[in-house]
């Protein structure tokens, strides 16, 4: 899996003119590109061989298209044979049943990026500020909030241009090595997800879900005030200029506590099991469908799963049925309608927070699933375990949700004989 390091570009006026120019030549030339595929019958080969095809006429467009020999040649290259990831992604969305047509010519609006791979591109610094310098196009400064670790190789870099103005660069980076199977039951980690607490893991740490009802409130009003503009005119695109604005607002920091949190877990275990959820299916429910798309657990889990396969981290999906059902002790499956907070075992008396249990059972999964089997252990003891909540601002502000030093221990001796009964299964598991 390939993921990216995203830097924002602080271009000058010249540059961003020259930046939109580049970029509408590589739309020009995807339209142009896309109505040769068309022509072309599927019995020619491939879908792989009949863009191909197309992309070796870059040569002779050349001759009779000055525009197209100001860009490099890789991003030439790039623009057409995505005509060949937008297939592929198409495809995917049918097979997971959306409704989809076929590949359209693209408007200005509706092309806003650009790839160089493997070459045309070089990061460094020129007196003292970072800087992306682009073949046949400009050196760019860049806002450079982290450094690009030294092992890594950058494969591609894509330049984008956002609906609110703003500029971007993201250098994809190449895959890491299978990690080993854990050795350590005190790193392995089940999370069980939720709207209230968006995060309870194995741990005892429930992280509050981010609070965003400011930004959506300032989004709300600002849609409100671009319907009242005329369409197409000036105070129009001002108003939609702030909307994009509010809407970006909204996504970063969503993205920042999702970045945060999911980086916490795949730099502080080396297992970690979540619920293979279907974000589609959750969303399209009837009912509270707004907090579960905000939730953006899907969103989440991607992020997570890159993350642990950078750091070396295990990642198991899990089946999510019955996580809350079922006792975390004995197995046992009870029904709990969604205002029961606790899970009370009458087979074997375990009692535990609904989000713990559920924890707990995605944790046994998730070994099973790399190949560690649960040893048999006697029922725990009735107890209530005492859980430390985070607070989601607290993980946007220290980048951290919370250190290992500070979790709360349980207090009472049932919890603590219940907590550590559980964790001995843990540990048993992991030995074998």
């Amino acid at each position: 899996m390939h993921y990216t390091y995203r830097f924002r570009l602080d271009p000058t006026p010249e540059q961003r003119e020259l930046l939109d120019h580049h970029r509408d030549t590589c739309r020009q030339l995807y339209n142009h590109a896309l109505n040769e595929f068309k022509q072309i019958p599927k019995s020619a080969g491939t879908l792989n061989q009949r863009v191909r095809q197309v992309r070796d006429q870059l040569t002779s467009l050349k001759d009779w298209w000055d525009e197209l020999n100001d860009v490099y040649s890789t991003v030439a290259q790039a623009a057409v044979m995505r005509i060949e990831d937008s297939i592929k992604a198409l495809s995917q969305l049918k097979q997971n049943g959306y409704n989809v047509g076929s590949l359209n010519w693209k408007a200005p609006k509706d092309f806003r990026s650009f790839t160089y791979i493997q070459s045309g591109f070089e990061f460094d610094s020129k007196n003292g500020q970072p800087v992306l310098s682009l073949s046949k196009l400009a050196d760019i400064p860049l806002i450079k909030h982290r450094a690009i670790p030294d092992a890594e190789t950058v494969k591609e870099i894509t330049i984008k241009k956002e609906s609110t103005g703003e500029w971007f660069a993201s250098f994809t980076v190449g895959d890491k090595e299978t990690p080993e199977k854990p050795t350590d039951p005190d790193r392995c980690v089940g999370i069980d997800v939720g709207i209230l607490k968006y995060a309870h893991d194995t741990d005892g740490t429930a992280v509050e879900s981010l609070d965003l009802s400011d930004e959506r409130e300032r989004l709300e009003r600002a849609q409100h005030d671009l319907s009242q503009k005329e369409h197409g005119s000036a105070n129009w695109e001002r108003q939609r200029q702030v909307v994009a604005e509010r809407h970006a607002d909204l996504k970063r920091k969503r993205r920042d506590f999702l970045h945060k949190l999911s980086n916490y877990y795949a730099t502080e275990y080396d297992l970690v099991a979540v619920e293979g959820l279907d974000a589609k299916e959750l969303v399209e429910l009837p009912g509270n469908s707004r907090n579960r798309a905000g939730a953006a657990w899907g969103t989440f889990l991607r992020m997570l799963e890159y993350k642990c396969e950078r750091e070396g981290t295990h990642f198991a999906e899990v089946d999510p049925r019955n996580t809350t059902k079922a006792c975390a002790s004995c197995g046992v499956k009870t029904d709990k309608p969604l205002w029961v907070r606790e899970h009370s075992c009458p087979s074997c008396g375990f009692e535990a927070d609904r989000d713990a249990n559920a924890a707990w059972n995605i944790l046994s999964r998730g070994l099973k699933n790399i190949g560690v089997v649960h040893s048999e252990s006697t029922p725990v003891e009735t107890a209530l375990p005492t859980d430390t909540v985070v607070s989601a601002k607290r993980v946007i502000e220290t980048g951290s949700p919370i250190t290992r030093s500070q979790r709360l221990r349980v207090s009472s001796q049932n919890s603590e004989s219940s907590d550590d009964t559980l964790k001995e299964r843990t540990a048993s598991a992991v030995s074998e």
